[in-house]
């Protein structure tokens, strides 16, 4: 059996979703034209698109951002000390990952300055066009307000698992560990120590529990989405996997993402 039919059991009104290797898509199951909600999957777009920004020099990594003494480094690492909704320091820069949505907005507004163009259009521009992703849009925050379908979403899964519009080790950088050592929680999954994270990519790491399965590698990167959604690549086989539903993240999920994680992985 095709390990993604294991999604057609799901308690969820609709499902979409890819596998994707470095020589192409392996599997895909639903309706790859269908717009979802991506919720906090959208980060990993907005930090693509800040990465290509860093790499044309429209800013920097280590340039000011947000409260005082942190960077864009720390705000895509959650490490700024901004609250998750809004901009309240909640810790000094650099002590704590408190996962912040609200740092995605500050990052943007930064964007729109320095570049002079819109944050939703600089993402298409930057990572929509050139990968021929015509269904995806930024109607809200730059943090979870993105919306995009499963052909979009396997152009740029493939793009994660072989980058093309930005260096190879830009990609590596950015998915390796940031602010090494600092605790935090995963929403949803509670408390890890440490809690590691890249630039705008959640690390799968030794965290347990979690949102990927057991068969996932430590290299693991991605995130997953309050709206039922995820995305994942695992380096170390070249294999990425995007899902996406319409029911909202909660308890029924926990299950049934590792399994369908693992069983792409043993498939």
């Amino acid at each position: 059996m095709p390990t993604l039919d294991l999604t057609s059991s799901w308690p969820v009104d609709h499902v979409s979703a890819v596998v994707v290797t470095d020589s192409g898509v392996r599997e895909s199951v639903g309706d790859s034209d269908r717009v979802y909600e991506l919720a906090s999957v959208t980060k990993l777009l907005s930090a693509y698109a800040i990465l290509v920004a860093v790499e044309e020099g429209a800013v920097e990594l280590d340039q000011p951002a947000g409260p005082e003494g942190s960077t864009v480094r720390h705000l895509l690492a959650h490490a700024s000390g901004l609250a998750f909704g809004d901009r309240t320091v909640q810790a000094p820069v650099g002590t704590k990952r408190i996962y912040s949505s609200a740092g995605f907005e500050v990052l943007a507004e930064l964007i729109e300055t320095e570049s002079g163009i819109a944050f939703p259009d600089y993402l298409v521009e930057a990572v929509c066009t050139p990968l021929q992703m015509t269904n995806t849009s930024l109607p809200g925050s730059a943090g979870h307000g993105g919306r995009s379908t499963l052909a979009d979403l396997t152009m740029f899964a493939t793009e994660l698992v072989a980058p093309t519009l930005v260096a190879p080790q830009t990609l590596a950088s950015a998915t390796d560990v940031q602010f090494p050592g600092l605790n935090g929680i995963v929403p949803g999954y509670g408390s890890h120590k440490p809690c590691d994270w890249g630039l705008g990519f959640e690390l799968r790491g030794d965290k347990t529990p979690h949102w990927t399965g057991s068969n996932n590698s430590s290299s693991t990167f991605g995130h997953f989405g309050q709206a039922g959604t995820f995305l994942w690549v695992d380096p170390a086989v070249q294999t990425a996997c995007v899902v996406l539903t319409d029911r909202a993240f909660g308890e029924w999920a926990k299950p049934l993402w590792p399994e369908v994680s693992d069983a792409v992985l043993a498939g």
